[in-house]
């Protein structure tokens, strides 16, 4: 077996059914599951429709490159959504169709690095583990760039020494931020691209989150506006992972795309047709409908909108949390340790939390997701807001 498996910590949701094990909740709570980012609201009648409509092509064997009809209109949403010209998207050579990120977030790290050089993969903490579990299984070495609040739950980039900076090949970064829902800036983003050129690293921007926000007049911006800004416009080192999971309620469909530096996807590419992932015709086919529309996308904002303004009124005399500018987390502090206070709750309330160690690395000493819980406003809003008065209800009591 690969040795380095054995590297690889054990996924949140292992820990949480550890931490939960033996505890035996009210029977007469219901349970309410906030802890995994599992959208569940509809999925839009148009994408079902086209699926439906096109299962005959199951049958066929798809094309690792996908078909040019959903390339194109990947290329269209990336211009209106990015406000990219048409000549910098182009479908045949910048645009790669993905079984929703995590597939294509971590095969990127087997594609892209050079393991006889020692590489460093930089990554937010806390975080996604699919990016720590990418860089050791592809022979490199984590480096935790921590996101604490004094920092915005952004990392400080301007305090990485050159010496990490040139040991770098990979940097991930996830804006908005999972799990706090921090959103980097325009001008931070072409700060990082200009590094990556000195430096000579890749910038995988994982922007799954992207379409969630709160403003309808701020917009998360994305690594490739960025490097279109700076008139970068062959994307060098610059590549962007976008999903259907939480745009479009499709965590099922399993449907994405990576898109950016032609030379680094043709090489992606290449490795993609050995790891045998390619998209099933009818995905693609339901992928298209749903790339093509926005109205079920500003719809599921505003019932995110609505969701986290009902939490946070109830919750806010309890509970010390920042609103997140976008993504469907709240980020909230515990009185107690995270995970005694996520087994308690639990115990006491019915209501599962993910425990924000759970997402973060010991890092000098600290882990900066201790004392954090992860809150998924993901079910209907009557029982995000039930959640909320039981934990209020365990807090105040307690």
């Amino acid at each position: 077996m690969n040795p380095d498996l054995e590297r690889l910590h054990s996924y949140p949701f292992e820990k949480l059914a550890a931490l939960k094990q033996g505890v035996r909740p009210p029977a007469g709570l219901a349970p309410i599951l906030l802890s995994i980012g599992e959208p569940q609201h509809r999925a839009p009648e148009l994408v079902l429709a086209a699926l439906s409509a096109h299962m005959q092509n199951i049958a066929k064997y798809p094309n690792t490159r996908g078909t040019v009809e959903l390339r194109q209109a990947i290329s269209d949403w990336l211009q209106r959504r990015f406000k990219l010209p048409a000549s910098m998207v182009d479908p045949e050579t910048r645009i790669l169709p993905a079984n929703g990120t995590r597939e294509a977030l971590f095969a990127f790290a087997q594609a892209c690095l050079d393991r006889s050089q020692q590489p460093m993969v930089l990554m937010p903490n806390p975080f996604y583990q699919i990016y720590e579990g990418a860089a050791l299984l592809a022979g490199g070495e984590p480096h935790y760039l921590d996101c604490p609040a004094d920092q915005d739950f952004l990392p400080d980039y301007d305090h990485i020494s050159d010496t990490v900076w040139r040991r770098c090949q990979l940097l991930y970064l996830c804006s908005p931020g999972n799990p706090t829902g921090a959103v980097t800036d325009i001008e931070s983003l072409k700060g990082l691209i200009e590094l990556a050129q000195r430096h000579d690293f890749i910038i995988a921007s994982d922007e799954c989150y992207s379409e969630i926000y709160r403003d309808e007049q701020q917009q998360p911006p994305g690594l490739l506006q960025a490097a279109a800004e700076l008139g970068l416009d062959n994307f060098k080192r610059c590549v962007a992972f976008h999903s259907l999971s939480k745009r479009s309620n499709l965590a099922g469909l399993r449907s994405g795309f990576v898109a950016g530096d032609p030379e680094v996807i043709r090489q992606f590419f290449k490795y993609r047709t050995y790891h045998g992932c390619a998209m099933p015709v009818q995905v693609q086919m339901a992928s298209i409908a749903a790339w093509q529309d926005e109205a079920h996308v500003v719809a599921n904002r505003s019932a995110y909108r609505d969701k986290f303004s009902a939490v946070a009124e109830i919750l806010a005399p309890a509970m010390d949390f920042v609103m997140p500018d976008a993504g469907f987390y709240l980020w909230a502090r515990t009185p107690i340790s995270d995970t005694e206070f996520c087994r308690e709750l639990y115990r006491q309330q019915n209501v599962t939390l993910l425990p924000g160690s759970y997402l973060g690395r010991d890092n000098k000493g600290v882990n900066p997701g201790n004392g954090y819980v992860r809150i998924a406003l993901v079910p209907p809003i009557e029982q995000c807001c039930e959640a909320a008065r039981r934990i209020a209800d365990y807090i105040t009591s307690a």
